[in-house]
């Protein structure tokens, strides 16, 4: 196991070279950061792990979650605010840092216009089918809560997802194929197949460089304004899995991430003093629908009872999902709404010619799994749902035999994930002390830092990419300043 302890700065016997800044790191965060850093006049030093750009972001769709009237929110006459996209953000979030989010809030337009003319392409286009992700090059998509109970009211409904112009799924390379761009463009220097592991710091405890290995080989590398860690999350090590975030850890559970997703960058931090937070939270998600008729079913549980609105963002859905009693869920159709879901996350468990063969079929206790039909079909004939208020586009009675039960239990269904806690950094990304203090010459940004989403249950795609480039841009323009 690797030690992360952080080295003395007087026990280096030789420093193989020395930069402004230090990235370690290029994925969304670290790219960000070093154009940044590198536009206001820093000599920046990027250290990456993989032999290429690569990373996480590179496996994305290329959704950044902006508002408060982008181009393409005008270009569709949406008006958005704000106000609202602040209260949204906020009602989605368990411990909300309410000055990052009314930052992130009040410069999102800006964001948005940097990300393009950084040669970050989206185009006017809006998908406005209920969808995980857009399947065409189309930019606008509702992509979390904004229209689902209780969220739809706590702030106006608005879509905020902005997907990267590309078709389908792949994006996120796009994406860093153009912020890489940007980098080279600004002369920021790379040293590819670099494994840092551990921080350097003075005499006083600031941090002043690090120490990577290249091929074995051992180097140091000073900082003269610090050092910026923008190294990803920790889902793919099990044993930080499991004492941090046991959910994610479940073996029913995908990992999402690169294979260099192991949390050094955390344990480098929390090495220098730093303080982890939210490591609890992870987005554990497996989408069931398109087809958007399956919206019109019901999820039950083991006793046959519905649990939340159906219509809500897939993370917040699946997440209630696995709160129930052993983590056991159904989603519930009948002929009329009944569809495959595309990509293939549940498994159909049988259709049934009546309610009460589905319910022993199920396991389910006598009578419960009647009783909730009746009841929501009695009041969707009506277009409400006073229990859980799914919205009326997707009320409709089930009662079109044959029924069918699609598998949503952790462990049948294919559940997929990644975490969201990091270290605690301030809006500037300096790396904080469980005090409140910030360690000078240390940031961090991306999926190795907390700033704004922190649980499954209220994230939105987009924010990941969202505020690891917001976030990231802000730690890249404070280190260059000189005032760590």
């Amino acid at each position: 196991m690797t030690d992360y302890q952080t080295i003395q700065a007087k026990s280096v016997n030789q420093w193989h070279a020395s930069s402004d800044v230090i990235v370690v790191g290029f994925g969304a965060a670290g790219s960000c950061a070093a154009i940044e850093a590198a536009a206001a006049g820093a000599k920046v030093l990027v250290l990456e792990r993989a032999s290429g750009i690569s990373g996480t972001t590179c496996m994305a769709t290329g959704h950044f979650y902006l508002g408060g009237g982008t181009r393409p929110q005008l270009a569709n006459g949406l008006e958005d605010t704000v106000e609202d996209m602040f209260n949204y953000l906020v009602a989605n979030t368990p411990e909300p840092d309410l000055n990052k989010i009314r930052l992130y809030c009040e410069q999102s337009v800006e964001h948005f216009n940097w990300l393009v003319d950084h040669g970050v392409p989206f185009n006017d286009g809006f998908y406005r089918r209920k969808h995980y992700e857009q399947p065409t090059d189309e930019c606008l998509i509702w992509s979390g809560n904004e229209k689902a109970w209780p969220f739809s009211q706590q702030a106006k409904p608005v879509a905020r997802g902005h997907k990267v112009e590309n078709v389908g799924s792949e994006g996120g390379g796009l994406v860093m194929r153009k912020l890489n761009e940007a980098a080279q463009q600004l002369q920021v220097e790379f040293q590819f197949d670099a494994r840092v592991t551990n921080l350097v710091s003075d005499e006083q405890g600031h941090i002043s460089g690090v120490r990577y290995t290249h091929f074995g080989e051992e180097r140091f590398v000073a900082a003269r304004n610090g050092v910026v860690l923008a190294a990803g999350g920790f889902a793919m090590n099990q044993s930080m899995l499991e004492q941090y975030c046991p959910k994610l850890a479940h073996p029913g559970v995908v990992k999402q991430g690169n294979p260099n997703d192991d949390g050094a960058a955390i344990n480098m931090g929390l090495a220098a003093g730093g303080y982890a937070t939210h490591m609890e939270g992870a987005l554990i998600t497996a989408p069931f629908y398109p087809p958007e008729s399956l919206l019109k079913g019901i999820l039950v549980n083991s006793h046959g009872q519905r649990f939340i609105n159906e219509d809500s963002y897939h993370a917040r859905t699946m997440t209630a999902c696995l709160d129930q009693p052993n983590g056991i869920a159904y989603l519930i159709t009948d002929n009329a709404c009944f569809g495959r879901p595309e990509i293939q996350m549940q498994e159909l468990i049988d259709a049934w010619e009546d309610i009460a063969t589905m319910e022993q079929g199920l396991g389910l206790p006598a009578g419960s799994l009647q009783q909730t039909l009746a009841d929501y079909n009695a009041h969707a004939a009506e277009g409400k749902d006073p229990t859980f208020h799914k919205h009326s586009d997707w009320l409709q009675p089930l009662i079109e035999a044959p029924y069918a039960a699609l598998q949503c239990s952790l462990g049948e269904s294919v559940y997929v994930g990644f975490t969201l806690g990091g270290l605690r950094v301030s809006a500037q990304g300096e790396v904080m002390t469980e005090a409140g203090d910030a360690i000078i010459g240390l940031y961090a940004a991306g999926a190795c830092a907390s700033n704004i989403a922190q649980d499954g249950a209220g994230y939105s795609s987009g924010t990941a990419i969202g505020e690891s480039t917001f976030f990231g841009r802000r730690a890249g323009r404070h280190v260059a300043s000189g005032s760590c």
